[in-house]
C-alpha cells in the first residue's frame, strides 16, 4: 500500500502485462493498480477470474460482480496509477447503468420469487415421496420420476441465484439454502458450479477458458477446437482425436440423448473437485450435503417393487432435468466465440456476442428461471431475475446505440441455430483426415462440460 506523501508512482500497460501469473498477479481498476498476489488464494469467487484477467484492467469486470462495498477493501493492495488507464464510451455507458440500478435498490430488491420456488420444491418433493411410498400404480411411480426432475430444475434455478447474489436474509442463510437446495436435494455440489460458472462469466464463449464450452469428446460447437486447443480451466488438452472426430461427426444427432443424463456428467464433476487437492471453500459441508443426496435417493428408488420401475423413475427423473441442460446449451452455443483469454478492455462487447435471449411471455418466466434474459444477466449478474425483465429494453437500446448484437430469438429458435451450429461443426469433422487416436481411454473417461 502507499504512503502518504511518497510520490505517485505510474505504471504502464507494458509493466502490468509483466505481472499475470499466480505468484506475481497485478490488475487495474478504475485508473488504480492492485497487487492481489496474496488475496489470491483468499478471493471469494475463486482465483480463476483473477488469473484470466490478471495483469491488465479489470473494471468493468469488477464493478459487474462486486457490490460497492467492497471498493474500499482495495486500498491495502493498491501499489499505482495505471497511466494508460483509458475508458471507451461503451464502458462509461454501462458503468452509468450499473450506477443508476444502484440509486434505483434493483441490486437489493429480491421480490418473493424464491420463497416460492422452495414452497414448490417442498410440495414437490413431499409429493414424489409420497407417491412412491403410498401408491402402487406404475404410471404414479413415473410421475413421481418426473416430478424429481423438475424439482432437480428449480433447485438449480436456487443454485444459480444464490451463488450470484444473496436472496436469503444472510450470508449464513444464503449459504444454507445454497447447500440444501444444490448438494442435499439434487446431488450437485455448489462449490464446484461456483467454481465452474465465475469462470463461464469471466471467459464467456472462450474456447480455451469457458468451461462451458469445452465438452469434447462428445461436442464442439466450433471446427477451432479442432485444432486440440488447451482447457486451461481443466488444465488439459482437448483433443480432436479419432474418437473425438467420430463422436463430433453425429453431434447433431446425439445432442438431445446426451442432455437427458448430462445430469450424471454434474455428479461426478462435483465428486472429482470434492476429493481433489484443489481449494473449496467449505470442503465438508460440501461434501456432507453430496452424501445426504446419496443417501436419500438411492433409498427412495429402493422403495419401488420392481427394478424396471426403479430404472424407469432414475431415468425419468434424468430425462425431464435434462430440458434444463439444453437450456443452458441455448444461450451460448450458436453465438459468437474466440480463441484465447478474456480482456478486460471490451468486457460489454463479449458478453454480448457470447450469448442469446430467449423471448417469451411473461408467464413462462418461470421455466425459463432468468436463462431468458443471458445478456442482461451477463452484464448484471448480482441483479436479481426479477428485473431482468424490466431492465431489458434499457440494454438492447444500449447496445444498439454503440452497434453491437444484441440477439433473441423463440425457444424454438434457439434450439434450430443449436442443432444448425453443431451439425455444421459435424460436417466439417467428417470432412477432416483422421489424425492418429491418442489416449482413447483416458480421454473417455476424463470427460468434461
Amino acid at each position: 500500500m502507499a504512503v502518504k506523501g511518497e510520490e505517485k508512482r505510474y505504471i504502464s500497460s507494458e509493466e502490468l502485462k509483466k505481472h499475470n501469473s499466480a505468484s506475481d498477479l497485478w490488475i487495474s481498476i478504475q485508473g488504480k493498480v492492485y497487487d492481489v498476489t496474496d488475496w489470491l488464494k483468499d478471493h471469494p469467487g475463486g482465483e480463476i477470474p483473477l488469473l484470466d484477467l490478471a495483469g491488465q484492467d479489470a473494471t468493468d469486470a469488477f464493478v459487474a460482480f462486486h457490490p460497492g462495498s467492497v471498493w474500499t477493501r482495495l486500498d491495502r493492495f493498491f501499489i499505482g496509477y495505471y497511466s494508460d488507464y483509458r475508458v471507451s464510451e461503451v464502458s462509461k455507458d454501462y458503468r452509468k447503468l450499473v450506477a443508476e440500478f444502484v440509486k434505483m435498490g434493483l441490486f437489493e430488491k429480491k421480490g418473493h420469487g424464491v420463497f416460492f420456488s422452495m414452497c414448490l420444491m417442498w410440495c414437490l418433493f413431499m409429493m414424489a415421496v409420497y407417491g412412491v411410498l403410498a401408491t402402487s400404480s406404475v404410471f404414479i411411480h413415473l410421475l413421481c420420476g418426473g416430478m424429481m426432475g423438475f424439482l432437480w430444475i428449480q433447485s438449480g434455478w436456487i443454485g444459480h441465484d444464490s451463488g450470484h447474489y444473496q436472496v436469503m436474509t444472510s450470508p449464513k442463510f444464503n449459504r444454507l439454502a445454497q447447500i440444501l437446495s444444490g448438494n442435499c436435494l439434487a446431488g450437485i455440489s455448489i462449490g464446484w458450479w461456483k467454481r465452474n460458472h465465475n469462470a463461464h462469466h469471466i471467459a464467456c464463449n472462450s474456447l480455451e477458458f469457458d468451461p462451458d464450452l469445452q465438452h469434447m469428446p462428445l461436442f464442439a460447437v466450433s471446427s477451432k477446437l479442432f485444432a486440440s486447443l488447451t482447457s486451461y480451466f481443466y488444465e488439459r488438452k482437448m483433443y480432436f482425436d479419432a474418437v473425438s472426430r467420430f463422436l463430433v461427426s453425429y453431434q447433431h444427432w446425439t445432442f438431445y440423448p446426451v442432455m437427458c443424463f448430462a445430469r450424471v456428467n454434474l455428479f461426478a464433476q462435483s465428486i472429482l473437485l470434492l476429493v481433489s487437492k484443489k481449494k473449496v471453500p467449505y470442503r465438508w459441508h460440501e461434501i456432507l450435503g453430496v452424501i445426504v443426496f446419496w443417501i436419500w435417493y438411492p433409498c427412495l428408488v429402493s422403495f419401488l417393487p420392481t427394478w424396471s420401475e426403479r430404472v424407469m423413475f432414475v431415468i425419468a427423473s434424468f430425462v425431464v432435468t435434462g430440458i434444463q441442460h439444453v437450456q443452458f446449451c441455448l444461450n451460448h452455443f450458436s453465438s459468437c466465440v474466440y480463441v484465447g483469454p478474456p480482456k478486460g478492455n471490451d468486457w460489454f462487447e463479449k458478453q454480448t456476442m457470447g450469448t442469446l435471449d430467449i423471448s417469451c411471455s411473461p408467464w413462462m418466466d418461470w421455466f425459463h428461471g432468468g436463462l431468458q434474459f443471458q445478456v442482461e444477466h451477463h452484464l448484471f449478474p448480482r441483479l436479481p431475475r426479477c428485473h431482468l425483465r424490466a431492465i431489458s429494453p434499457l440494454v438492447r437500446e444500449l447496445c444498439k446505440k454503440h452497434k453491437l448484437a444484441y440477439s433473441s430469438v423463440s425457444f424454438w429458435e434457439a434450439n434450430r441455430l443449436t442443432i444448425k451450429t453443431l451439425r455444421t461443426a459435424a460436417l466439417q469433422a467428417r470432412e477432416m483426415v483422421g489424425p492418429i487416436p491418442k489416449n482413447l481411454v483416458w480421454e473417455a473417461v476424463n470427460t468434461h462440460g
